[in-house]
């Protein structure tokens, strides 16, 4: 990892995920997102619509990482928990956040009641997020983001604060080659052993006619990249490289 990045941890929640009920996307969105932003995903969990765990969880993971993000459990019904578990975490309680209850009533009028209420609820000392551009901004606290688990919102609401986690950016070269990774293997671990800052990563494929491995290369120092590339580039055999990719 490079000592310039900035870190992440993520965190789904939701029973739903752990019965097989509903497919995460939302991590695999996260992750891409913040690799661009120059954010390295360190981590991921699902864990279950459970108060203390939840707690504990975000809590371990605020600690660990600059940046958490959780999706889940932010609806008015019973199994909505993730702002109480976050409170719990951070010993607060939750309170109603006089915006979003404001936000509420506008919008809601005399449709609002007891359980809507609860969508205005929020650890004590959050804060919110893009309210001048979302229908409904992204609740906060301290280093931990608390996102829907609806992707569609998700997606909308990540993109509205997205520049905030803004850092260098990873450089990417990518090589898909010919030879499995048996033959490659002793290229990639002396390429490491010069590089040894170089982000590596080996990927076999099966099945497809025109490369057997896709061989990834990444770096924050584009010219660090560069070198490893075409040290990399010199020692594969020749002949065995089907194409390549990147900055």
């Amino acid at each position: 990892m490079s000592s310039t990045s900035k870190t992440a941890g993520i965190v789904i929640i939701g029973n739903e995920v752990l019965s097989g009920k509903t497919q995460d996307t939302n991590s695999h969105f996260l992750c891409q997102e913040l690799r661009a932003l120059g954010v390295e995903v360190r981590r991921i969990i699902v864990i279950p619509d459970e108060i203390e765990m939840i707690g504990q969880e975000v809590a371990a993971f605020s600690r660990a990482f600059d940046f958490v993000f959780t999706t889940g459990g932010v609806g008015p019904t019973h199994d909505d928990v993730t702002m109480s578990g976050i409170a719990r975490g951070f010993r607060v309680s939750v309170v109603r956040h006089p915006e979003l209850e404001r936000r509420l009533r506008e919008r809601l009028g005399a449709n609002l009641n007891a359980a809507r209420l609860r969508m205005a609820e929020v650890p004590e000392g959050a804060e919110l997020l893009g309210e001048g551009s979302l229908y409904s901004p992204v609740v906060r606290m301290h280093n931990v983001y608390i996102f829907p688990g609806i992707p569609k919102i998700l997606y909308e609401r990540f993109e509205a604060i997205k520049e905030g986690f803004r850092g260098s950016p990873f450089h990417l070269k990518v090589i898909y080659v010919r030879e499995g990774e048996g033959v490659i293997a002793s290229i990639l671990n002396n390429l490491l052993a010069s590089y040894p800052k170089l982000l590596l990563g080996s990927y076999p494929v099966i099945d497809n006619p025109e490369y057997r491995v896709k061989v990834t290369l990444e770096s924050k120092d584009q010219d660090y990249l560069n070198q490893a590339f075409q040290t990399l580039l010199g020692a594969i055999p020749k002949g065995s490289i089907h194409r390549i990719e990147g900055s």
